[in-house]
């Protein structure tokens, strides 16, 4: 006669088999990143040797806009020059191949006060056309040698999570167990605006997610999955191929005349 009961001396067992499962499981999750990188081009150009560029977080009139992080790890990952480096942050190193500069936001914003204000800065490339009428404009934009600017819209969210995790601390001894999974997306937009033609010349955009985990094991055991910096490392690459005009015929040439094209 066969019994199905289980006794006490199986129950341990049973139950750590199914843990280590669990934990092998969200430990592949862990591991497991999707990455999507496009680019649309609308002008064929090219930025040329002595050129800068601004980095600018879009302004938002609700929600959350893009993460002040994010945007130094952009700038940085660019491989240009930043001209006005905040704190933390490396010059860049001349030389390195890349040929343009990247100019301090804030500077930018005190040199074009008030128009790239918050309230104030152009919403598209018809209001950009608007400015660039404006008396003193186009000077100042040539003495300060800003030639695109790139407006930087998105963020990094939670997007679910779940799981049970506790930690107790008892006479002499404390631990923790369980486990907690949540999954992170990362989506970022960048668009470039030529401030000579007052032209778009197109966008590119980095969209990100992945899972990390937390493992109750005595002690608490992090497994980050570095979305946002993956993301940021993505745009960074295509922005500077699209910047540099890696895409056209003869890929790095000097910019073409404003014309169509799309990709």
């Amino acid at each position: 006669m066969h019994s199905n009961r289980s006794d006490g001396k199986r129950s341990g067992p049973v139950r750590w088999q199914s843990a280590l499962g669990l934990a092998g499981v969200a430990l592949l999750a862990a591991g497991c990143m999707t990455t999507k990188v496009d680019e649309t081009r609308q002008v064929a150009a090219a930025i040329q040797a002595n050129e800068s560029i601004v980095v600018l977080r879009k302004p938002q009139l609700e929600g959350t806009g893009t993460e002040e992080k994010f945007l130094g790890c952009l700038q940085e990952n660019l491989g240009g020059e930043l001209v006005h480096p905040t704190e933390g942050q490396s010059a860049g190193k001349s030389g390195d191949g890349v040929p343009f500069k990247i100019y301090g936001e804030q500077q930018f914003a005190d040199a074009l006060f008030p128009w790239f204000e918050p309230s104030t800065a152009p919403a598209n490339v018809a209001g950009l056309r608007l400015l660039l009428e404006r008396p003193g404009v186009t000077e100042r934009l040539e003495q300060i040698g800003v030639r695109y600017v790139v407006w930087l819209d998105g963020s990094t969210r939670k997007t679910d999570g779940g799981g049970a995790f506790s930690c107790a601390i008892g006479p002499g001894a404390a631990g923790c167990i369980g486990l907690g999974w949540w999954e992170k997306q990362s989506g970022y937009v960048a668009s470039v605006w030529d401030l000579r033609t007052g032209m778009e010349l197109g966008s590119v955009s980095a969209d990100v997610s992945g899972t990390s985990v937390l493992i109750g094991a005595v002690a608490p055991i992090p497994i980050i999955t570095p979305v946002q910096r993956t993301a940021c490392n993505r745009l960074a690459g295509q922005l500077r191929s699209f910047l540099a005009g890696e895409d056209l015929v003869g890929g790095g040439a000097a910019a073409a005349a404003p014309g169509g094209g799309s990709r």
